[in-house]
């Protein structure tokens, strides 16, 4: 009984040394959590996948992505962050600035990669650019600081502007700085800035509905995560009231809005991808600089341009990076 006892314990070793040498050789599945606002930040996440596939790394073999969409709402951002943290996820990734305010609330110890349009270091996600100093880093990408020249470009493509209308949640810090930029702006350009509040997506739809034509001389965009995916709706009633219109992303213009001047979030998410790949293999949030996108693109719409009546000055047309006609 001994003697046959023995091969088959050796089988069973040799079964187990092989099962345990197989289960070695598998790639690590990482979790990660992406918390977007919704609309054209997925394109920033089609970026990431981007970056990472540039990177080696299989979606679905190597990492998969736990995708919340918070459709621009803070509390939803803020449970989102605090579920993915319960669930163990190995790190977060957020696309807006608003989300990685709300995930830096609702979290204690995951690691957080963000794509911000804020300075970061005024959000105080990171003590500075070079030394982030705790467990965010990313990429930031001017949404914000690029308030006071996208009215430039406005009122070099409507000689005449005179008033400007914009509609935002107070309560968003971003979108209070960005109104706050732009306020300041339009003062130095002698432009009226007419602010319209809201705290719902109810009261943003009635407000922009109730807008009268003659009003205004155009609708310009702050960072406000809930305005920018209401931007159909902001577009249908610009182009029946023949209103110019200047926006935050491409993507706005694109479907129908006059012009954009902004960075381009599919570049935005591929450069985000190098942080997400080293933070996952081990290295500190604290350790990685944030990256700074230098490139932006002045898009404008001609056609939109031709359907409200409104000619483009060539001076204009030579300096936008696109045109859509």
């Amino acid at each position: 009984m001994k003697n046959a006892a023995t091969p088959l314990l050796l089988v069973t070793v040799i079964l187990l040394t092989v099962a345990v040498k197989a289960e070695a050789q598998q790639p690590k599945l990482y979790r990660v959590g992406v918390i977007t606002s919704g609309g054209a930040w997925y394109e920033t996440i089609d970026g990431l996948r981007l970056g990472l596939r540039q990177l080696g790394l299989e979606e679905g073999k190597q990492f998969i992505l736990a995708i919340r969409d918070t459709k621009g709402d803070s509390k939803t951002a803020e449970e989102a962050a605090r579920n993915l943290e319960q669930d163990k996820v190995n790190l977060i990734y957020t696309t807006a600035s608003s989300v990685a305010i709300a995930a830096r609330r609702a979290t204690a110890e995951v690691p957080i990669v963000f794509a911000a349009g804020a300075d970061p270091v005024d959000l105080g996600l990171v003590e500075s650019f070079a030394k982030p100093g705790g467990r965010f880093t990313g990429v930031y990408y001017r949404a914000a600081d690029l308030t006071a020249k996208r009215l430039e470009i406005l009122k070099e493509i409507i000689s005449k502007l005179h008033r400007i209308v914009t509609f935002y949640n107070q309560n968003n810090p971003v979108a209070s700085q960005s109104a706050t930029l732009a306020r300041e702006a339009a003062r130095l350009l002698g432009v009226e800035f007419v602010e319209r509040h809201f705290s719902s997506v109810e009261q943003l739809q009635a407000g922009v509905r109730a807008l009268r034509v003659g009003e205004v001389d155009a609708y310009f965009e702050v960072a406000d995560a809930v305005a920018v995916l209401q931007d159909q709706l902001i577009i249908d009633m610009a182009m029946a009231k023949r209103l110019p219109t200047m926006f935050l992303q491409l993507s706005s213009v694109t479907k129908g809005g006059l012009a954009s001047y902004s960075v381009n979030f599919h570049e935005v998410g591929r450069l985000s991808a190098k942080y997400v790949q080293r933070i996952l293999t081990g290295v500190q949030p604290k350790d990685l600089p944030v990256q700074g996108i230098d490139k932006i693109e002045l898009v404008i719409n001609l056609k939109t341009a031709k359907q409200i009546g409104l000619a483009i000055p060539q001076s204009a047309l030579y300096r936008a990076d696109r045109v859509i006609k």
